[in-house]
């Protein structure tokens, strides 16, 4: 467990902030700990004193180096009776002299088994702590707080994020401001519409080699814009030559426009019955995940049993805004497109109300006789119209669905008799097929 110490004069200070979010939870499981440490009770008089006038005159107080020595020689000998070697123990002093805290400097620290954060008040700190007390002298930014705690905050939120197992996701670590000497892409999530603000077409077209040229365009950029300091002249030569090839690449238009359905009513079962199908937690994840992958504009479940819909409901919001957000953001961007509806004219009307017109509707089947349509066809219409494509669950559609498409998709074919591919392997297949004809 990494320790974290402040010593002040206004403990209660130090609580509040790390009372929520993923600091708590690391407080809660004791993969950190933080302490505030009253200064007063090292103090050596009988008025608890921290601070006196200083030497050779001056306007204001400074903080006093005996209650400080104290502190830290107790707090030496803690680490000590827990085992912690002392060269895994550092102390710090927050001041606006020190150098710049940086994320490298949160990486290094981070190493680290145990901190210490000496916070100063007043006109500052005897020197004396700084020279012989202190391993580090850090300043968060040019400008003067009223004391060091906040800054010591700062310190420790940035440093403990970046513990094992504090933050769920360790890409996100990498993958974010400052950790590649430049800042963070913009980022974007539902609706992708609002006050007629889009969100960027390639973030929606699940072509991840486009959409990562994006984000180095735009990190690039607001890099350049807003801290041209992080950018040497070596890396704006080579970013450069890279936006430039990326440009044209990331801005061809989205290859389809297509929604999927996985229906579950009204569906036959073995024998010819109309029935309505479960909705399973398999079918859910993997046809989502697919969905995303390949850039489906809407995936709709649709069933007419409310019970069901809540179930798959409650599923989609563990990931999207329960603790699945944070445990598994892949997983929530896969569902960001995933909804329920109760019946297939539910789906159209959205669909609808979105792109402003009815959608071109095609049935897939597994019978080569009832095809009406290619991929390389259907490929091809969806770069020019709207197409809800739409899958089946139990032993097929009613005939009352192919009778109102308006075209049914050619069968997968294999490479013998058998033909029962279940419908989550069977939408990754057509996806597939549709998005590289």
């Amino acid at each position: 467990m990494k320790s974290y110490n402040v010593i002040t004069i206004f403990p209660d200070m130090c609580k509040l902030p790390f009372n929520q979010g993923v600091i708590s939870k690391a407080l809660d499981n004791k993969l950190i700990e933080i302490n505030a440490i009253n200064l007063r009770d090292f103090a050596t008089d009988k008025h608890k004193s921290t601070d006196d006038y200083q030497f050779g005159g001056g306007v204001g107080l400074v903080m006093k180096v005996e209650p400080i020595y104290n502190a830290l020689e107790s707090i030496k000998s803690s680490l000590n009776d827990k085992g912690v070697d002392s060269s895994k123990h550092k102390v710090i002093i927050l001041d606006p002299r020190g150098r710049r805290f940086t994320q490298k400097d949160a990486i290094e620290l981070s190493q680290f088994d145990s901190l210490t954060f000496i916070c100063g008040r007043y006109e500052g700190v005897d020197e004396r702590v700084s020279e012989h007390l202190c391993d580090y002298q850090y300043s968060i930014g040019d400008y003067i707080l009223t004391g060091g705690e906040p800054a010591s905050m700062v310190m420790i939120d940035a440093i403990a994020r970046l513990v094992d197992g504090v933050v769920g996701d360790k890409e996100s670590l990498v993958d974010e401001s400052f950790s590649q000497s430049s800042l963070e892409y913009p980022h974007y999530t539902r609706p992708e519409e609002f006050m007629g603000w889009q969100v960027p077409k390639v973030l929606l077209s699940g072509d991840h080699k486009r959409i990562e040229a994006w984000r180095t365009d735009k990190s690039f950029l607001a890099t350049e814009t807003s801290r041209p300091d992080l950018v040497s002249i070596k890396d704006q030569s080579k970013e450069s030559r890279l936006v430039e090839a990326c440009k044209s690449f990331y801005d061809e238009p989205v290859k389809i426009n297509l929604s999927i359905a996985l229906m579950h009513y009204p569906m036959k079962d073995k024998q010819k019955d109309v029935v309505t199908t479960s909705i399973t937690n398999l079918d859910i994840h993997d046809i989502s995940r697919s969905s995303c992958t390949f850039g489906v504009d809407d995936f709709f479940i649709i069933s007419p049993i409310k019970s069901q819909r809540d179930i798959a409901n409650i599923v989609i919001n563990h990931w999207i805004k329960g603790y699945g957000v944070e445990y598994n953001p892949n997983r929530s961007e896969a569902f960001s497109r995933t909804s329920i509806v109760s019946t297939l004219l539910d789906a159209i009307k959205k669909i609808k109300d979105k792109i402003g017109r009815k959608p071109i509707i095609v049935a897939t089947t597994a019978r080569s006789s009832r095809a009406t349509i290619s991929f390389k066809e259907l490929s091809k219409l969806s770069s020019e119209e709207h197409v809800l494509l739409l899958f089946g669950t139990g032993w097929g559609f009613t005939e009352d669905i192919f009778e109102m498409v308006d075209f049914v998709l050619e069968p997968i074919e294999g490479v013998g008799g058998f033909n029962h591919l279940s419908v989550r392997s069977a939408v990754a297949i057509a996806l597939s097929r549709l998005v590289n004809s």
